[in-house]
């Protein structure tokens, strides 16, 4: 008897041709760079040699503030309704919990619609569900370059859903005021381009404060932005994990604050605890969509992606102590944050290496670009090699699709002695490599690694980052203090 789904050897396929996708799909740098760190994690009394995880974009810097918040008697509560099945979109007393948060702390100018929320396990949960229900398979969404590159996944795992470029550079022309600007004529050139190359867009995607540039998009530009979505009848997914990581004196706008939308059924707004808390353990991300419609279809994929009962109301009453937000928990941890920046920026300075300008977010934007044997992303690989091995884990500029080879993200919130030990080892290696050629990489792992991001299965419709980086090979520096 033949198997209409037997493979060459007569036996029938494990999985399914979209379980084969799945499978088959390339881990990005910075889940890779994530496994080698676990596999070797540094510990100052039992592991010194193991690797300094500076790539890893969490905040270590208030876990004293947060123990002591959650181990207090208010947190030690249960009854049976938190271990019974709950709403999906989420128990609704911290839906209106997290309305009354957000309604304060994003400044929207009337009270938030606790019904317009969704609960989800993560941001992670929501991006994969939202890009899902906006877009088919093969569709594009616009988003400037850098960003953070797990987004690729997340959109495509579920839904197929290819990026499609808005490319920024560290150069500044007459038109820009900075390096890496987004404007609207960017947008408007990405859009068209897809459009020439058959890709129907669907949305706009907005990280702000911005992951990994660490900038914030003035008032202005989130206006022009969504315009320009409205004119083409684009949805525009905000996400704003970082708004409360905001830790100069910029003014951070988020799009729940603005008054008037131009098309708020396709406005959608993200948030989560993972950054803002220092609490990625938790896994817990916020929905903010005014659409009927698109909360209904959210809601059915929600069920897979539900937070447990007890976590609901342990996060409930975190968010009502305004007292402790306000005068412990919020000034305390910008404190820390600006602190720590400053720390690491100040170091890599002194050690002649420029960052971009930021102003939120837990990372800083740096230029290694001197330290390339050539302006390639080859050569940006082989330098993420060497910081490996002297057990320094930061994050690529290919990660991000940066479009130049040669910028790393570097994470400042964790111990002021990890930060110095960072540099020290940065320096160290930074000194052997002047003096020494980059070693080639041969094992089959290395290999894997360096060609991840190349392996994706999404057509990021633009040219090739490695094209865009011979425009570059005589480059002179350009200093972004």
């Amino acid at each position: 008897m033949s198997s209409g789904s037997a493979g060459g050897d007569g036996r029938a396929a494990a999985l399914s041709a979209r379980g084969s996708r799945i499978a088959s799909g390339a881990r990005g740098l910075l889940d890779k760079g994530f496994d080698l760190y676990i596999a070797d994690p540094f510990d100052r009394d039992r592991n010194p040699r193991g690797i300094l995880n500076l790539g890893t974009s969490e905040n270590k810097l208030c876990y004293d503030l947060i123990q002591e918040r959650l181990t207090r008697p208010d947190m030690n509560y249960l009854e049976p309704q938190l271990l019974q099945y709950s709403d999906t979109q989420g128990i609704e007393s911290f839906r209106e919990e997290i309305a009354k948060f957000l309604t304060e702390y994003a400044k929207a100018p009337k009270a938030l619609n606790p019904e317009h929320i969704v609960v989800m396990s993560g941001c992670c949960a929501v991006f994969a569900t939202l890009s899902t229900v906006l877009c088919d398979p093969g569709d594009g969404y616009l988003i400037p370059t850098p960003y953070y590159g797990g987004i690729n996944s997340k959109t495509w795992l579920y839904g197929g859903i290819q990026p499609v470029h808005v490319p920024l550079f560290s150069e500044v022309t007459d038109e820009e005021s900075h390096p890496f600007q987004l404007t609207v004529e960017k947008l408007e050139a990405a859009l068209q381009r897809a459009k020439e190359q058959g890709i129907r867009v669907r949305a706009l995607i907005l990280i702000n404060p911005h992951n990994p540039l660490g900038d914030i998009y003035p008032a202005q530009l989130l206006k022009e932005c969504l315009e320009f979505a409205h004119r083409y009848q684009l949805h525009v997914i905000i996400d704003e994990i970082y708004m409360l990581s905001v830790y100069d004196d910029t003014t951070f706008t988020s799009v729940l604050s603005l008054d008037c939308l131009p098309d708020p059924e396709r406005t959608h707004f993200m948030w989560g605890f993972s950054k803002d808390f220092g609490m990625c353990g938790i896994r817990v991300g916020v929905l903010y969509t005014r659409s009927h419609e698109i909360r209904k279809a959210v809601n059915q994929l929600a069920v897979f992606h539900g937070c447990p009962g007890p976590v609901q109301y342990v996060l409930s009453q975190f968010l009502s102590d305004r007292d402790w937000l306000d005068n412990v928990y919020f000034p305390t941890n910008k404190k820390r944050l600006k602190e720590a920046q400053s720390i690491l920026v100040d170091g890599l300075a002194e050690i002649g290496i420029p960052v971009f300008k930021s102003s939120g977010g837990l990372y800083i934007w740096a230029d290694f670009r001197k330290f390339l044997k050539s302006q390639t992303f080859e050569a940006e690989m082989e330098l993420w090699w060497k910081f490996l091995d002297e057990k320094l884990l930061i994050s690529p500029g290919k990660a991000f699709c940066c479009y130049e080879p040669g910028w790393f993200r570097m994470v400042f919130s964790d111990s002021v002695d990890k930060i110095y030990l960072g540099i020290q080892r940065l320096e160290q290696m930074l000194q052997t490599e002047t003096a020494e050629p980059v070693a080639n990489k041969t094992s089959a792992e290395e290999d894997e690694l360096s060609n991840s991001e190349d392996e994706t299965s999404v057509n990021h419709a633009n040219t090739s980052l490695d094209e865009v980086s011979e425009t570059y090979s005589d480059m002179k520096k350009i200093v972004v203090y």
